[in-house]
């Protein structure tokens, strides 16, 4: 069963591209027709691209990996914000620090120079600091926790980049490609899909558009979360029995070696009390 239907990207306006003039002839296979000016996108392409996306989602979310999602744009960041923190994903909506994948270990440091500033504040080493120094110390952490805050549980790169207008966050495209993460992201009909793994043909100007394909998706990631942790809960309940089974066994072990000993005592006793009948004999 589809994730998404023809009726609910068609309500929500995805199937509206851009002006003619500004299209890129790489989406022509997206394209379905044109209508005053502005290209319509193929919605049963869509839905399609839509469904192989989320399964590929799910699969990476059930392996326990980390998806970060990208939307800085004004519409969408709100939105990107509220889907991937219902899933516990990272996500940046402010602007894409240059290098945050290609210079990884560098952003970690800005993120525990945050980390540190809050354990100082809390037990009191700024307390001695003037009005002016805590001031500075405030204002650097504000800034750190804008732009990183969101980012602070990535402690290794993510193993894909959900992106929101790949015109817009060329940068963190690049980024991915050059070091083969996979990319996918809502291309509209004047980007170009030739560096993105996993295409949504759709409006990523509409709040709506943008709402209806991350919803398919984070329900994908939500179960495969849910598929991991039933799957460690089974792991975890065979594991215990496998302990408990090993712990039964020496019982068992004890109890014949028991056995076997009063068994000998007996036999040791018949065969002296033999020899004492023989003897006397």
């Amino acid at each position: 069963m589809s994730r998404t239907s023809f009726d609910q990207l068609l309500e929500a306006g995805c199937h509206f591209g851009h002006l003619r003039r500004k299209w890129n002839p790489a989406m022509a296979p997206y394209i379905f027709m044109e209508r005053n000016g502005i290209h319509i996108i193929d919605l049963h392409k869509t839905v399609a691209k839509v469904d192989e996306a989320a399964e590929a989602l799910k699969q990476i979310a059930k392996s326990g990996k980390k998806i970060l999602f990208v939307a800085t744009k004004k519409q969408a960041k709100d939105i990107v914000a509220e889907k991937a923190a219902s899933v516990n994903m990272p996500y940046v909506i402010e602007r894409w620090p240059g290098g945050m994948l290609t210079n990884f270990p560098t952003i970690r440091k800005a993120v525990k120079k945050m980390a540190n500033i809050d354990k100082l504040m809390a037990d009191g080493t700024f307390s001695n600091l003037s009005k002016r120094e805590l001031l500075q110390i405030t204002r650097q952490r504000a800034k750190l926790e804008k732009n990183l805050g969101s980012i602070a549980d990535l402690t290794r790169l993510p193993s894909a980049l959900f992106v929101i207008d790949v015109m817009k966050e060329n940068i963190a495209v690049r980024e991915a490609k050059r070091l083969g993460i996979p990319v996918f992201a809502m291309v509209d009909t004047n980007s170009d899909p030739k560096d993105i793994d996993f295409v949504f043909p759709a409006n990523d100007d509409a709040k709506d558009s943008v709402d209806v394909v991350l919803t398919a998706c984070c329900q994908a990631i939500a179960e495969g979360l849910e598929e991991r942790k039933a799957e460690k809960a089974d792991e975890k309940a065979a594991a215990e029995q496998a302990e408990e089974a090993a712990e039964a066994k020496p019982k068992r072990g004890a109890r014949k070696a028991r056995k076997e000993e009063a068994a000998e005592e007996v036999a040791e006793e018949q065969a002296e009390e033999k020899a004492e009948e023989a003897a006397e004999e």
